[in-house]
């Protein structure tokens, strides 16, 4: 999937109004569904997980209010931004100074409509620009929320790709923001892409599509006795925007994931980032009693740019070519990951003869060959049984890709074996 199917994928989820739950979530997962095969599971309003409940399920047929002469001077049919997310139904007449305090806007951004949630108590609200509400008369305004809040249940769904080990590497990322097109369906759109390109790994690979903070929670709650399996982890989040990579660490700090990805990010700009239990879900999997090597990728951070949370991030916003970008570096950590191991020297006595293995002679005529020669030398002198080669590529600071390829030459030559 190349930027411009990305780029699609994000402008046909782009309409649908998501919350935590709903039949917005259930229809962004059927279209993730028509590109991967998906396990879907619904969770029940009331479900203990964790220190949380699951909470009621939301879902909003239309909205708006009309001014005096009828026309709808908010209306959901237009942006569902101009809703705050979880709003109770309501129906009647208000003036506009009984409205105000439930009118959101953004003084500083006067063209931008707000993104506003009350997920956990009940209320009701909209939201627009603030030219659109200066332009506003005193009323009698009629109101209309036709929203439901009852019993349902929270929607996860989950996409495997089988590989020869059990350990997993996990992708999370949230599909529960309405029309925000790089927080997060550039995301969804880059793990979608990611997870079509992965072919017979050695890990076993989960992507997870679910709402944010109460959908790993819950997936955590239910995924206790496994999540040992994890052997590194990523949430994906505001992959499309103009803006450079950034990578925040785990808690750990010092996990594989930790140190693929800054190995990865070294040749392009970016930023590295200390955990904090502020973000995204990598708060979750990181959270003291887990303590799961889980690391965020995004490229300019939440709250980094003008845009977040408003009606500026949208489709025209995100580009092809920011996607394609994240999906390369994410490729790239994959590799990393997948050829990773720790290996013995067996002739850690003085250095070997290389030349009467022909292993010189073998590069001879590339472009690469000092490349690779350093590269064979570092790995003999440092496949102590310690140091795995990703340490190896980072204290040498030469490629992974060349660090492995003198690897599996002086594995075939009979120099090192692999550490069991």
């Amino acid at each position: 999937m190349n930027g411009d199917r990305m780029h699609a994928l994000v402008e046909r989820l782009y309409p649908i109004c998501r919350s935590i739950t709903g039949d917005g979530v259930r229809r962004t997962l059927e279209i993730v569904g028509e590109h991967l095969p998906l396990t879907v599971t619904e969770v029940p309003t009331g479900t203990e997980v964790l220190d949380w409940t699951v909470p009621k399920e939301w879902n909003i047929r239309d909205a708006y209010v009309k001014d005096p002469s009828g026309r709808r001077v908010i209306d959901f049919r237009e942006s569902n931004l101009h809703v705050v997310g979880y709003s109770v139904p309501v129906s009647g007449t208000y003036s506009l100074e009984e409205l105000r305090p439930r009118l959101h806007t953004l003084p500083d951004q006067p063209a931008l409509i707000p993104y506003r949630t009350s997920y956990y108590a009940e209320t009701w609200g909209f939201c627009l620009s603030q030219n659109a509400l200066d332009a506003l008369g005193e009323g009698p305004y009629e109101v209309l929320i036709d929203s439901t809040l009852e019993d349902g249940s929270l929607t996860i769904a989950e996409h495997v790709v089988p590989g020869r080990l059990p350990d997993e590497v996990v992708v999370s990322c949230h599909v529960c923001h309405p029309s925000l097109a790089n927080d997060n369906l550039a995301g969804i759109a880059v793990a979608v892409a990611l997870a079509l390109a992965l072919k017979e790994p050695r890990y076993t690979y989960r992507f997870l599509f679910m709402p944010g903070t109460i959908g790993a929670i819950t997936w955590l709650a239910r995924n206790r006795e496994r999540v040992h399996l994890v052997a590194a982890g990523l949430t994906l989040a505001c992959a499309g925007d103009p803006g450079s990579l950034t990578y925040k660490r785990s808690r750990r700090g010092d996990a594989e994931i930790d140190r693929a990805v800054e190995h990865v990010l070294e040749g392009r700009p970016h930023r590295v980032l200390d955990f904090s239990p502020y973000g995204y879900d990598e708060r979750q999997f990181c959270s003291p009693g887990f303590n799961l090597p889980f690391g965020g990728l995004t490229r300019t951070p939440y709250a980094g740019y003008p845009e977040y949370h408003t009606s500026g991030d949208n489709p025209g916003f995100v580009t092809p070519e920011a996607m394609e970008d994240t999906l390369d570096a994410l490729t790239q950590v994959v590799e990393v990951l997948e050829g990773n191991r720790t290996y013995v020297n067996l002739s850690p006595y003085g250095e070997p003869q290389l030349g009467r293995r022909g292993l010189y002679g073998s590069l001879g005529g590339r472009s690469d060959t000092k490349q690779a020669q350093m590269a064979m030398l570092w790995v003999l002198n440092l496949s102590d049984g310690e140091h795995s080669l990703l340490d190896i590529a980072r204290r040498s600071e030469l490629p992974f890709a060349a660090v492995e390829r003198a690897a599996h030459a002086l594995l075939d030559a009979g120099l090192v074996r692999e550490k069991a």
